[in-house]
């Protein structure tokens, strides 16, 4: 592992989050790479799950409350014969169903019904917090958890893989390879549970993995194991991917970051990416009538 930088700087991460270890855990292994103990993430992975996280380091995670709200894609393989109770392969199996008599055009009427805006109701242990508490812990204490349906919408549910699974017990599995793209807050075990309670004989979700969020891809992502300190995304470079650009004259960039109402010289409404002429990121402003609205500023590269 690279030896943690003296002066940690300000960025974004994109990283590839492996199975069997937490959001948390990728997180702890960030901070201790880059030397910092200010890390955060726009939305965690299931042990179980693979793919992106994005994880902000210092003054980077200012930016996080625009990240955690985009669309999401995923890939998916949901596995149909039976339920579990934590609607993943990490539960308990319900009773086996036969899946001999599904067919291609159950599938994809099913799927289609699950397509667009639709309620959804969380699994029990999802992160949602009741009273206080987070579902999945207690689920864990033995209490029985049914969370509230939810309005969601998933913009694109495709079929990618339909496979009969001889396992000798009853006609074995049916599973499906799927891609889905979603609006933030729709979780892919509901819609695996979803499907197979539909067709009469239950579902679960076997693999899941999340290639994007908003305009950041896995692909450009990397893993825990590389030089992380290298691999930060300087913070104007993540907002102009998500706002559009202005750029600043040093003296308005001086007094943008020190709260002034500068004029932008443009019209119309909506957040601004607001960049200094080296190029950093001075703030996310609003264009109120031609003049900056400062919704957020961000300290210079470097600082903490």
């Amino acid at each position: 592992m690279a030896k943690a930088p003296a002066n940690p700087t300000s960025g974004v991460l994109l990283v590839d989050k492996p199975q069997g270890i937490t959001s948390h855990d990728a997180v702890s292994r960030t901070r201790k790479a880059i030397g910092t103990r200010r890390v955060g993430h726009a939305g965690t992975l299931d042990p179980m799950a693979t793919g992106l996280l994005v994880l902000g380091v210092n003054g980077a995670t200012r930016l996080l409350t625009w990240v955690v709200g985009l669309d999401k894609e995923y890939t998916a393989t949901i596995r149909l014969g039976a339920g579990t109770n934590t609607d993943d392969a990490e539960g308990e199996l319900g009773e086996l169903a036969d899946v001999s008599g599904v067919t291609e055009e159950a599938v994809a009427s099913g799927v289609a019904a699950l397509t667009g805006e639709i309620l959804q109701r969380p699994s029990s242990v999802s992160a949602i917090k009741v009273d206080g508490k987070r579902a999945y812990t207690l689920v864990r204490e033995g209490e029985e958890v049914v969370l509230a349906e939810r309005p969601v919408t998933v913009f694109e549910f495709e079929v990618l893989g339909f496979r009969r699974v001889s396992t000798g017990q009853t006609t074995g599995w049916l599973d499906l390879d799927v891609r889905v793209v979603c609006s933030s807050g729709t979780y892919i075990r509901a819609l695996a549970r979803d499907l197979g309670a539909a067709l009469g004989v239950g579902g679960h979700l076997t693999a899941l993995r999340r290639t994007r969020i908003g305009p950041f891809g896995v692909e450009g992502a990397s893993g825990l194991d590389d030089d992380l300190a290298e691999r930060m995304l300087r913070p104007a470079d993540v907002a102009t991917r998500l706002f559009e650009r202005v750029d600043l004259t040093a003296e308005l960039a001086t007094d943008l970051g020190h709260g002034k109402r500068i004029a932008l010289g443009r019209t119309g409404e909506g957040i601004l990416a607001a960049v200094a002429p080296d190029g950093r990121l001075v703030g996310l402003v609003e264009n109120v009538g031609g003049r900056a609205h400062v919704l957020v500023n961000f300290p210079p590269e470097g600082a903490p």
